[in-house]
Formats: C-alpha cells, sequence, structure tokens
C-alpha cells in the first residue's frame, strides 16, 4: 500500500481579505525546495490556508479540522494572536495527537512564557523561519519512518530557532537560527492565481540601522540585501503581471542610498503605467539627488510611508528616534509641491513625555504638510521591543492583551486617549479618504488649528451617535452641514457648494444629494453645455461618465457650469478632472486647485 505523506498546515489569519502573508508563503517555498533537495518531497507535504479576523473563530476552527493535516503551524501578529489561542485551544481538545505550532513577531520572544500562555501549543519557532520550519518537517519526517506512524506526536530532533516541551512537561530552548541568505530567498509570486486582487508584499532588505524604542525592528540591526539582479527580475515580474500595488515591507528602505537608488530608476524607466510601489522611508536621510529621481516619477507610481511619531524634541530623544524635523518638514513640502509622489504620514499618540496639549501640537505640525495621508496611531508595547522592558520606569500602562495598546501614561490619561481615538475617527473619514478636501479647508480657518477642528468634529460626532451605525456617503456631508451652521459663521449657501464640489468630485452619484441646491431651472443649460462639449456622443454615454454643476454667488463671482469628468482622474486623490464650461478651461488638474474658492 502506498505510503501516505505527512501533511503539514500553515496557518495564517490576515486583518483584510486583500491582504497576503508573505511569511507563509515564503515557508512554504523554503520547505517544498528542502525537502526535494533531502529526497523527501513525497513525503512530506506543505498546504496553506489563509483566513481573516472577520471569519467567526468557528467557521475557521471547522476548515482547519475538516483539512486533517498532521502537522499545524500558526502565523502569529498581535491582529490574530487572540484568534490563535482559542484555535490551538479547541483544536488540541478535538485533535489531542497533532502537533502544533506557532511562529511569528508576536511568540518570537520569551518563549517560554509563551508556551506558559498557551499550554496546548508544542512549540514556537522563534526568529526568522526559512531555515529551521525545512529543518522542523525533516524531524516530523525522521520520526515518522522510525515509529512508522503516520502521525508523529514528537518531530525526531528539534532545530535551531525553537522552544519546545519536553516530555516531562519543561521547556527547552535551541540556539538562534542562522539568518537566512537573501540571495536565496525563494520568489513566491510565480502563481499568481493565489493573489488575485491582493495586495502583494515583497523584500528587498533585513534589519534596521536605527534604534526606536517602540520598534520590533530594532532588535535586528544586521542589514542584509536581495542581490540586484533578483530584485529587478522580480520586480519585471510584477510590472509585466500589471499587479495593482506591490508593498515593500524593507523596514527602512533608504537605509542605504545605493541600493534605493537603483531600485527607484528602475521602476521610473521600466513604469507600466499602472502598478504602484509602497516604500516606508526616513524622508530626513533624502538627498538632492534622491529627491530629484522622486520628482521624475509618474504621479502615482510611488507612495511613501514616513514615520514622524512625534515633534516633540525630548519624546524623539527619549524613545531613541533620530531625526531632523525639519529637514523631515522641507523634504515633504518639497514633494508635495511636486505633486507626483504620495506621502503617507504617521504619528503615534502615548509615548513618554507626549501630553494632550503636546500632541496636538505633533499634529498640527504634520497637518500643515498636507500629506496625502495622516495616520494617527497609538502606542503598542510589543513584547521584545526596547519600550516593552522600559513600559515600567514610564509608567506606561497598556492593554493586557493583544495589540496590547496603550490605555494611559503620566502624561496622558485614558480620557485624553478617548478623545484622540474620536479626533483618529475623524481624521480617516475626512481627511484620508480624499472625499472632503476643500470642505475641510473651508472649515479650517474658523478654528486656527487643524487639531481643534478635528477635535469639535469627534466631540460633536460622538455627541450624535454617528459611530454607532454605518451611514451613506451622503449623510457624512449632510452631518459637516449641520457641523458647520452650529460651529461656525459660514456662509450657508457657499459652504452648501463646497459640499457639492467635493461630492462630485468622487463620484458620479446617481442620486442628487439634498444638501445640494436646486438644479431645476439650470437643467436645460447643462445639457446645452454638455452636448456642446461632446458633439455627437450619445446621451447615456455622458451620462454615465460625465457630471455637470452650476455653481453660483457666493461661490463663484457668476454663474458657472462645471463639468466633472471621471474617465480622467487624479491619481493620488481619486478625484475628478474638472473644467469649466463657462470661462471654457481646466478649474483644477489635480482636484485640489481651489483656493480661490476655499478661502
Amino acid at each position: 500500500m502506498e505510503k501516505k505523506p505527512l501533511t503539514c498546515l500553515l496557518v495564517a489569519i490576515n486583518a483584510k481579505y486583500i491582504h497576503s502573508n508573505l511569511a507563509v508563503y515564503s515557508l512554504r517555498a523554503c520547505a517544498e525546495r528542502e525537502l526535494c533537495r533531502r529526497g523527501a518531497a513525497a513525503d512530506v507535504r506543505v498546504e496553506l490556508a489563509e483566513y481573516t479576523i472577520n471569519h467567526r473563530a468557528a467557521e475557521i476552527l471547522d476548515d482547519i479540522y475538516m483539512k486533517k493535516a498532521d502537522i499545524l503551524c500558526f502565523s502569529c501578529y498581535i491582529w490574530n494572536i487572540e484568534y490563535v489561542k482559542t484555535l490551538v485551544k479547541n483544536l488540541k481538545r478535538l485533535c489531542p495527537q497533532t502537533p502544533i505550532w506557532l511562529g511569528g513577531p508576536e511568540v518570537s520572544f520569551d518563549c517560554e512564557a509563551r508556551l506558559s500562555e498557551i499550554p496546548e501549543a508544542d512549540g514556537i519557532l522563534y526568529g526568522e523561519g526559512e531555515r529551521s520550519f525545512p529543518a522542523l518537517l525533516l524531524g516530523f519526517r525522521a520520526a515518522a519512518e522510525e515509529s512508522r506512524s503516520a502521525v508523529p506526536f514528537r518531530p525526531a530532533g528539534y532545530p535551531d530557532g525553537c522552544a519546545y516541551r519536553r516530555e516531562d512537561g519543561g521547556v527547552e530552548i535551541t540556539p538562534p537560527a542562522p539568518f537566512a541568505d537573501m540571495a536565496e530567498l525563494p520568489f513566491v509570486y510565480e502563481n499568481m492565481e493565489e493573489f488575485q486582487n491582493r495586495i502583494l508584499y515583497y523584500e528587498t532588505s533585513r534589519g534596521c540601522p536605527f534604534s526606536c524604542s517602540y520598534c520590533l525592528s530594532s532588535v535586528d540591526k544586521t542589514l542584509r540585501f536581495r542581490p540586484m539582479e533578483l530584485v529587478k527580475r522580480e520586480l519585471s515580474f510584477f510590472l509585466e503581471q500589471q499587479v495593482p500595488q506591490v508593498k515593500l515591507v524593507d523596514r527602512t528602505f533608504n537605509c542605504k542610498k545605493s541600493h534605493a537608488m537603483e531600485i527607484w530608476t528602475f521602476l521610473r524607466d521600466h513604469d507600466n503605467g499602472v502598478t504602484n510601489f509602497h516604500f516606508e522611508i526616513a524622508a530626513d536621510v533624502l538627498d538632492e539627488e534622491e529627491l530629484s529621481l522622486l520628482e521624475t516619477m509618474r504621479p502615482g507610481l510611488i507612495r511613501l510611508e514616513i514615520g514622524v511619531q512625534s515633534t516633540n524634541e525630548r519624546t524623539l530623544e527619549t524613545i531613541r528616534r533620530k531625526t531632523d524635523p525639519e529637514k523631515l518638514r522641507r523634504v515633504v513640502l518639497r514633494l508635495e509641491k511636486k505633486r507626483n509622489v504620495c506621502c503617507h504620514l504617521d504619528l503615534i499618540a502615548g509615548l513618554p513625555y507626549e501630553d494632550y496639549e503636546s500632541f496636538g501640537r505633533s499634529f498640527d505640525d504634520v497637518y500643515d504638510l498636507r500629506p496625502n495621508e495622516l495616520q494617527l496611531g497609538f502606542l503598542k508595547v510589543l513584547k521584545g521591543s526596547p519600550m516593552y522592558d522600559e513600559a515600567g520606569q514610564y509608567h506606561i500602562l497598556y492593554q493586557a492583551e493583544a495589540p496590547f495598546e496603550v490605555l494611559e501614561t503620566p502624561w496622558l490619561s485614558h480620557e485624553d486617549v478617548i478623545r484622540l481615538k474620536q479626533v483618529e475617527d475623524m481624521v480617516e473619514i475626512y481627511y484620508n479618504s480624499r472625499q472632503f478636501l476643500h470642505s475641510m479647508e473651508a472649515l479650517l480657518p474658523c478654528f486656527g488649528r487643524a487639531f481643534l477642528m478635528y477635535e469639535a468634529l469627534g466631540r460633536e460626532y460622538t455627541a450624535r451617535g454617528m459611530g454607532k451605525k454605518k451611514h451613506v456617503r451622503a449623510a457624512l456631508y449632510q452631518f459637516l452641514l449641520d457641523f458647520a451652521a452650529e460651529h461656525t459663521t459660514l456662509n450657508p449657501d457657499r459652504f452648501r457648494q463646497i459640499l457639492t464640489l467635493d461630492y462630485y468630485l468622487r463620484e458620479h452619484a446617481k442620486r442628487r444629494p439634498e444638501f445640494a441646491l436646486p438644479d431645476e431651472e439650470y437643467r436645460d443649460g447643462i445639457r446645452e453645455r454638455l452636448f456642446a462639449e461632446f458633439p455627437g456622443e450619445s446621451a447615456g454615454s455622458l451620462m454615465r461618465t460625465k457630471h455637470v454643476e452650476v455653481f453660483l454667488p457666493p461661490f463663484t463671482e457668476e454663474e458657472e457650469y462645471w463639468l466633472f469628468d471621471y474617465e480622467e482622474r487624479d491619481p493620488l486623490t481619486g478625484n475628478a478632472q474638472v473644467k469649466c464650461l463657462t470661462r471654457r478651461k481646466p478649474v483644477g488638474k489635480r482636484g485640489n486647485d481651489y483656493d480661490k474658492y476655499e478661502k
């Protein structure tokens, strides 16, 4: 009778469906290659199962159980560790003889304590797994051959880079596994059917030269780079496949200038007009040569994530973040002025010596740069990071369970944290969505500071119970109109038209919003100007891809007809191109060039 191969199931539970888990694909590829080298490819089969935290734990449990794997391995992160704990507990009850192993950053530090917290787990692969995971599978294979059992409970030997339970119940930790050779890491995206409609993650380097105390990357200062000939070949594959977005997971992509310059130059010279690439960088170390190169990119080709975290000098010094805030400011302003690179700026609330007012100033400093996105995050005290060891010193109180987010500090009360959560929600809805660009600019002078504006919005949004249910898009605009009426002296008719501008910039709505001014008496003029602009086109075709809106004083100086063309959109904001049919010239190419109407 043909011997049944051992089956190992690698389980990934992602935050969203659109995400993919690079780690499990890399582990599978490394294991298959090593098993083949050892002549064991027919003896061990590695399968993948990807889920999201939006699935019910019971559904995931049933699906894993029905796969009848001989070995289960879970990829653990802060967003899924509570799911994993529940799954492991119940799977061990159902399948007591099935070995269950864990890996990933959420279990790679203080492994003995982790195995104590999750007694159903048999072991942990800590750190990089590209060497230890194939070795573990070979150990299970050897045990299966020795015992003539299809389901060995323990491997014949334990590789470097693991913590495991001894038969007496104690925990043994082997020495760290050697770092993976970046030249030997397999490229996991050959079969693109597995990644349809998903963001692809890719790495060209590992390690980070910086020492930020809140970050796990500060632990590994050994910088390693993938050979450039491999990188270019793999980037070419993404371009040929016209992948929508590739997100590089290099911790600080531009820590080596020559490496960054060569890749950015390659992407510019081989741009397919579709794919965009996301990089996490340190903006204050960009020099003139790098900035000049970035300024030559197609709008939308490059997306830069820039960690500001705080502009409080004492806070930055305490968390050992070496940043030149003034140079960072100049760099971002220059990139924003060119309007071809998407800039995503991060702030972290809850850091030492940053109180509510200080954070508000950091927020204003970053908001004044008008990045494409502003992420207001909260400190997470991660096991293995220096901040984990220093939290007691700074009396930082954080959640007992993942994601270990800050609850309060000596400088920031829990009530302050709640208020900042309200600000965060408003930033996500009214800034990062890019659907309210002109409305927010019109409101800002009424409050003097951006932080005060979003704080007031958050209070009102909460008071009205808006966060307790999901709203149609028009309701979010109506809330702004009501908010402006109650908290500002803005001209209501003028602000209605600014809201209407934002509303139609983003999409061709099927229904006219209630807040828009009536347009019945202008409909003949709208049709006349639309058909004059596009003679020969059918009414149906025009109505699907175009919209004409009338704007009146006091928003404009005189009656004007503006054409919104949804076939021509700004690559950074997604807004439609707008042209004034009355004055026969473009109003703004980027959907954010309406200064004369905002003020």
